[in-house]
């Protein structure tokens, strides 16, 4: 068992910055796989960054390369999303989530997962 909790979500203006962080608890093993995940009303969960506690590689979705940056501190357990340059279509629940071994870019994928915290990005 992984308990996943996410914070730093808000209303931001275009063009403004938000950095979520996820604190994971419980069973978290150091070949864990960390991933970001959004979902927007009427759209499917989607991929926007993940990595591996151990890893020496983010990966990145092109929605948000360039503007999203995943980073860790594994001494705190704990991932972060810095989202620079927010647009509106970025507006939607946040989630991070924890799957074994390699980083996924599919929701189904991953075993754990937080409760989520809303983006909302105003024009």
């Amino acid at each position: 068992q992984v308990q996943l909790v996410e914070s730093g979500g808000g209303l931001v203006q275009a063009g403004g910055s938000l950095r979520l962080s996820c604190v994971a608890s419980g069973r978290t093993v150091s070949d864990y796989a960390m991933g970001w995940f959004r979902q927007a009303p009427g759209k499917e969960r989607e991929f926007i960054a993940g990595t591996r506690w151990s890893g020496d590689t983010t990966y990145y979705a092109a929605s948000g390369k360039g503007r999203f940056t995943m980073s860790r501190d594994n001494a705190k357990n704990t991932v972060y999303l810095q989202m620079n340059s927010l647009k509106p279509e970025d507006t939607a629940v946040y989630y991070c989530a924890a799957r074994t071994r390699m980083v996924r870019t599919v929701a189904d994928d991953y075993d754990y997962w937080g409760q989520g915290t809303q983006v909302t990005v105003s024009s």
